[in-house]
């Protein structure tokens, strides 16, 4: 089956990454497209050819190495090729996808960038702060949490669209992160509670 190009429509479902390495018949360009949003799998391409599919995380035995894929709620987490002495290098994303268009804006907009960043951990903070007392309540309401821990009782009492729009925001900022590669143990411990 052939690699078709990524479509507007499908930069949020779907992405590819290619290398290209040197082959015995000359370079080949390998390319791997997931679908976060149909399965949890990772296809191999090699000049536009399937060659394969396996469940993420997947690993691929190519020329000069192994490209590494997994993938999370928010996009790809790791694409990168693994040669035998231990040095890794990371795929580049392919034109179309949401990944190569944001590098895109980096690389012309640098202060939009940087600002889209910015707000993008703000809006996270915000939503840990406001989440963790919600989730909290959540799961000392669980008859067996609570009968060992007692209950919670949430501070925060947030009108529902409040609630929906930081919902939505969260997960836009989410999804910002991931397209550029960023990840924090605590900032990115928010996008637990956007995917509940």
């Amino acid at each position: 089956m052939a690699l078709r190009p990524v479509r507007l429509h499908q930069a949020l479902s779907r992405t590819v990454h290619t290398i290209t390495l040197p082959d015995p018949d000359g370079p080949a360009v390998w390319a791997v497209e997931t679908r976060t949003t149909e399965d949890h799998r990772a296809r191999l391409y090699r000049d536009g050819q399937r060659t394969s599919t396996a469940e993420m995380p997947a690993t691929f035995t190519v020329p000069g190495g192994r490209i590494e894929v997994d993938a999370g709620l928010y996009g790809v987490t790791r694409v990168h090729l693994v040669t035998p002495d231990g040095r890794e290098r990371r795929l580049a994303p392919a034109p179309g996808t949401l990944e190569h268009r944001r590098a895109a804006l980096t690389r012309d907009r640098p202060r939009t960038s940087r600002a889209i960043a910015v707000t993008a951990v703000v809006i996270l903070l915000v939503n840990l702060v406001l989440a963790t007392p919600v989730w909290l309540e959540m799961v000392t309401s669980i008859p067996e949490v609570a009968d060992r821990v007692g209950t919670f009782t949430s501070p925060v009492l947030l009108p529902g669209w409040l609630l929906g729009t930081l919902m939505v925001a969260g997960v836009a900022a989410a999804v910002e992160r991931a397209v550029t590669w960023r990840h924090h143990r605590i900032v990115d411990a928010e996008t637990l509670w956007t995917s509940l």
